[in-house]
């Protein structure tokens, strides 16, 4: 029998994956509310149902926290623990604030890369729910992780392209304040994407550490 890193009588695996669930549905809704053709509702909608999820995840995650006080010994390491429950707790919380800022400032299109940026930290997500559950069970990851790497990089690359655009010599030179304040806005909204993106990363790079810890 292989080892687990998460035995069942300390329920953290089942309190990351569930942490995990709220993050993907909140990450799903963002994605709706980033293509046009997906919305069921209005936006604000959309904002207000993130709110309750993160406010579930967020009581999920003082359960970590609690189950860790009263713990003795642990599975991982504590910092382990910690890392994964925060960095998850932080991601869900940047998806609430993109979420507010994307409804406050009302865009009239979506621009494309901000849809594949967002598409893409929703797959990052996914694949990370995946490694959480081979985890449970020490099956192998790499697949996994060297996907959310590619995510990543493609990520990397879309914001190059979605910055570029904002910030194209003829838009800035116009002098049309419409148009300086379309890019406060986006640069604003990628801003938020992008941290959410580099959280995923972090959240898959602790994963990884933690492999490497107990090959």
């Amino acid at each position: 029998m292989g080892f687990s890193l998460f035995p069942k009588e300390v329920k953290f695996f089942d309190l990351f994956m569930e942490q995990n669930r709220k993050l993907l549905k909140a990450a799903t809704l963002l994605d709706e509310i980033f293509h046009p053709e997906l919305r069921q509702v209005d936006i604000e909608t959309y904002c207000s149902r993130i709110n309750i999820i993160e406010s579930q995840a967020n009581e999920i995650s003082r359960r970590i926290t609690t189950e860790l006080a009263s713990t003795f010994i642990t599975p991982l390491d504590r910092e382990d623990i910690h890392q994964i429950n925060i960095t998850q707790e932080v991601l869900i919380n940047i998806i609430k604030t993109t979420a507010a800022r994307f409804d406050i400032f009302e865009f009239d299109e979506v621009l494309y890369p901000s849809r594949r940026l967002v598409r893409s930290l929703k797959l990052m997500i996914e694949q990370v729910g995946k490694i959480l559950e081979k985890l449970s069970l020490d099956k192998k990851v790499g697949k996994y992780i060297e996907a959310i790497k590619a995510l990543r990089n493609e990520c990397e690359m879309l914001l190059m392209i979605g910055l570029s655009e904002l910030f194209d010599a003829k838009v800035c030179n116009t002098g049309d304040p419409s148009a300086t304040f379309h890019l406060i806005k986006w640069n604003h909204i990628y801003s938020r994407i992008e941290l959410a993106v580099e959280r995923a990363e972090r959240l898959s790079d602790v994963l990884e550490g933690i492999l490497l810890k107990y090959a």
